[in-house]
């Protein structure tokens, strides 16, 4: 027997499992390690790609159109690499030298973005020598290959901590739920840090200062890492498997063909109900679509439209709030949210339930959709008054000034985007961690991740349609005079939409048979 976090004494494993030097235990004692590591880890990242766009129209001199569509290009890269970097890591590396190789990738990438803002700058007008841009672009995609690596394995490794074996562990599925609600915790912080912290650094004592700070946060994400080695529970990759055979594995799940490869072989050992495994995981994955467009409107509508309000603190203190700023509500409504939902919701949920978890992995998603459904309805209100407000002040037509209608109305729509991930992000998480095989997890972890990558696209898509069909036609809904625009009538949409998400759903969330017999 061994000890978890916890204090609860948990079976040894069943199955030989193989451990980086030291032979870890797992269990929380491991798992806080790579919690910490996930904030400092996110201050690295967040710290460049939060305020990239000025980076490139600052130093780098592009225009706005020609940073956009970089910083566009290089987020798609960002978002399917770890499809990439899950197989690897599942096929060959193993999570923990994955994480390593992530390290050492980020701490070069981070050094050379460094080193590149050191090299001279033409002043009038702003621009880079050829070399700079070389040495920043290679330093921009290690910095998307790191990740690649680090996206689908960081969390992985972190909740195998809790999975000791394939035998059933009655305490293991609520500590897992637990950990994955506590690692939201620690990366919310990094998050709000590297947002508003580093880019203020960035814009005001200099690049290479800011750079710097995010290479030091990697150091001693490295550190914080190497620390917890002895602790680990570190599976190795699937015996016998390869890059090829693990793809092809992956489609064996998907239409079912006969076992040949020793992966495939593996593969077919672990529990499954129903259809291919991708097959069965894809109603879930297409019907989260519209929750991940409806997540991408915090960082780019919802900040346009508090562009145009209100956003003096007051005469006395001078002070402006930044329309960006308030994407930090979505970070502390995690960070307040994550204790609560943890530690007093769920065992509450529990004991009316039953359930290790207080309520399964599809519930806890189901709400996280009909919360963003009313966080549109709430948004499309907010813009409705503005509009109105707008006339009333005689403001249609003069959009560089300030609707005189106060910032803190969107708090609101905000506030509920961050439960809604609280719900949704982890839940998500945990779901497509859950339902892979165990050889698979890393894999699973990059799936999730796409959904946001694909609604984002989506999202950006429809916008494009929409622009297009409503310009033709007069004022667009996204008039860069927001006072014309139709903001409302976009949210309202996407609320619309939100619901038939929530029916949609509910139908296959009720015929969906857990791999894993514990959420049944």
């Amino acid at each position: 027997m061994m000890e978890s976090g916890g204090g609860e004494l948990l079976p040894e494993p069943a199955l030989p499992i193989t451990s980086k030097p030291g032979g870890g235990r797992g269990g929380w004692r491991a798992a806080l390690f790579i919690v910490a590591m996930g904030f400092f880890e996110r201050i690295g990242f967040v710290g460049v790609s939060a305020n990239l766009i000025m980076y490139l129209t600052g130093p780098l001199g592009m225009s706005t159109a020609a940073a956009a569509a970089g910083v566009n290009a290089w987020s798609g890269t960002v978002q399917v690499v770890p499809l990439v970097g899950a197989l690897v890591a599942d096929s060959r590396l193993g999570r923990y030298r994955a994480l390593l190789a992530a390290c050492v990738l980020y701490l070069l990438s981070l050094g050379m973005l460094t080193a590149s803002s050191m090299m001279p700058t033409a002043s009038s007008p702003p621009s880079a020598s050829p070399a700079r841009l070389t040495l920043f672009y290679v330093a921009l995609y290690l910095l998307a290959l790191a990740q690649g690596f680090y996206g689908p394995c960081g969390e992985a490794f972190g909740a195998d901590q809790f999975t000791p074996s394939d035998s059933d562990n009655p305490s293991a599925p609520a500590f897992r739920s637990s950990y994955f609600n506590w690692f939201h915790f620690s990366i919310s912080w990094g998050y709000a840090i590297a947002s508003a912290g580093l880019s203020y650094v960035e814009d005001n004592a200099g690049w290479t200062v800011g750079f710097g700070a995010c290479w030091t946060a990697m150091v001693l994400c490295l550190a914080v890492f190497l620390l917890g080695t002895r602790t680990y529970r570190a599976k190795q990759p699937a015996d016998g498997g390869t890059f090829a055979e693990t793809v092809r594995a992956w489609a064996t799940k998907v239409f079912r063909r006969k076992d040949n490869t020793p992966t495939e072989r593996l593969l077919a050992s672990q529990p499954e109900s129903g259809g291919g495994l991708v097959a069965k995981l894809l109603p879930i994955w297409l019907t989260s679509l519209v929750f991940a467009a409806i997540f991408s409107q915090v960082s780019t509508l919802f900040t346009k439209q508090a562009s145009t309000l209100d956003r003096n603190l007051g005469t006395a203190t001078g002070l402006v709030v930044p329309p960006a700023a308030l994407q930090c509500l979505t970070n502390i409504t995690f960070i307040v949210m994550l204790p609560l939902y943890d530690r007093i919701i769920v065992p509450f949920a529990r004991r009316l339930t039953g359930h290790a978890s207080g309520i399964t992995m599809l519930q806890r998603i189901g709400a996280s959709m009909a919360t963003s459904c009313v966080a549109m309805v709430v948004a499309a209100l907010v813009e409705v008054r503005r509009l109105r407000v707008a006339r009333e002040a005689g403001l249609v037509d003069r959009p560089k000034v300030a609707v005189p209608m106060s910032l803190w109305w969107m708090i609101p729509q905000y506030v509920l985007m961050g439960l809604a991930g609280v719900l949704g992000q982890v839940g998500l998480e945990e779901f497509f961690y859950d339902q892979v095989p165990s050889t698979l997890r890393s894999v699973g972890l990059a799936l999730c991740l796409s959904i946001f990558g694909v609604g984002s696209y989506a999202s950006s898509m429809l916008v494009s349609v929409i622009d297009w069909a409503t310009r033709s036609k007069g004022d667009s809904w996204f008039s860069d005079n927001l006072n014309r625009a139709h903001l409302d009538y976009f949210y309202g949409l996407l609320a619309g939409l939100a619901a038939l998400e929530v029916t949609a759903f509910l139908h296959f969330a009720n015929r969906y048979v857990y791999t894993n017999k514990a959420e049944l």
